[in-house]
């Protein structure tokens, strides 16, 4: 037989201690229903203590001779024991038979550099339901929690909805992903802490959040563990980074991007994190104006004129020349930096890695420079 755990028994005498000995009415899966008072779950049953509606609890006046008090109906009423199978719902005070059976908390999931940390512990074949609403602003797209119909390479989950909500049991990055979406409702198929985002692989341009109620059943025949006093399992809150694999051992991956002679920032789509090591190879010709004419990614021969006055983004590299910066996800730039033919390079900050040309006239430039980089 199962027994009574703790946290169930405080979920219990927090309801008993409410003041609700006359509202709770049990609706059974066979149509009665019982009026009366849920005093307990014993060995696997609700103990429920049925009313009379026809007998009538008198208190006795001390003033009265006992032998002239009125009989006092002190149980009022029999005590029955029913199976939670048996029982359809439980109507404590207005509130239902789930407020007994599962545990619920919300979580606030905007879309960032780490994935969000729920602070919930679930454990193997807990019974877990997951909904959520709210909208995430990116460019101009906005962003549901079923996601987009597109899809996105750079996100986590590369083959499901774009921007849809997803999950991911414990810090690993190599942990499987679940989509969740608006509405799901799982098995839980191994051990770990939840962590919650949206699946995209741009964060910079991202505002708002997602509101996300996490529900899963009580575990009523748990015999003794860490949630007596902690029902979530709840433990220091801890961070997953949006990488899919851990910086050891993930494969570099390469991209071949066109930056034109007239690009005030071509966005290369990737995220980088501080820390991350990229290389760049540029090759190809830009027109860097009627005056300068053509140019290699080293851009033309710097005058002292134009590093003195400073109208260019890197006012003491050459005109033309290829050129980044990363945009923080503040919005703010990170210092602009020459890329020029060749450059191995460390990233100084999270964001979204941007190129562009050298100049501070673009209208009369041309040309293009391709630009291989592997991160």
């Amino acid at each position: 037989m199962k027994k009574l755990t703790v946290a169930f028994l405080t979920v219990l005498a927090t309801f008993l201690l409410s003041g609700v000995a006359l509202a709770d009415t049990l609706y059974l899966r066979d149509g009665r229903s019982f009026h009366g008072t849920l005093i307990g779950f014993v060995n696997g049953r609700f103990a429920f203590r049925v009313i009379d509606p026809n007998r009538r609890t008198v208190t006795p006046t001390t003033t009265q001779p006992v032998s002239q008090r009125e009989p006092i109906a002190r149980d009022e009423g029999e005590i029955k024991f029913f199976r939670p199978g048996e029982v359809e719902r439980l109507e404590i005070d207005g509130r239902s038979l789930d407020e007994l059976k599962f545990e619920s908390r919300t979580v606030d999931v905007p879309l960032g550099p780490n994935w969000i940390d729920s602070g919930i512990d679930l454990r193997r074949n807990e019974r877990v339901q997951v909904t959520a609403s709210g909208t995430i602003l990116a460019g101009r797209s906005r962003i549901t929690p079923d996601g987009l119909r597109t899809t996105d390479p750079y996100a986590p989950l590369p083959t499901a909805a774009e921007g849809m909500l997803i999950g991911a049991l414990g810090n690993d990055p190599n942990s499987p992903v679940l989509e969740l979406g608006a509405s799901k409702e799982f098995v839980v198929e191994r051990d770990g802490r939840l962590f919650l985002t949206a699946n995209r692989g741009n964060y910079t341009d991202a505002r708002g959040s997602f509101t996300v109620q996490i529900r899963r059943e009580r575990d009523l025949s748990a015999q003794s563990d860490d949630r007596n006093n902690n029902p979530f399992g709840t433990s220091p809150q801890r961070n997953r980074p949006r990488t899919s694999q851990s910086p050891m051992t993930r494969t570099p991956l390469e991209v071949v991007i066109d930056v034109p002679g007239t690009s005030r920032g071509t966005d290369t789509n990737i995220d980088v994190h501080a820390g991350d090591q990229m290389t760049f190879s540029a090759t190809g010709m830009v027109i860097a104006g009627r005056r300068i004419g053509e140019v290699g990614p080293e851009g033309a021969r710097s005058s002292g004129f134009g590093g003195i006055v400073g109208t260019r983004p890197l006012p003491n590299s050459g005109p033309g020349a290829l050129i980044g910066y990363i945009r923080q996800p503040s919005g703010q730039p990170s210092q602009v930096f020459l890329v020029g033919p060749q450059l191995t390079f460390t990233a100084p900050a999270d964001g979204r890695l941007y190129l562009l040309i050298n100049d501070d006239n673009y209208s009369d430039n041309g040309g293009v420079f391709k630009v291989k980089i592997k991160y």
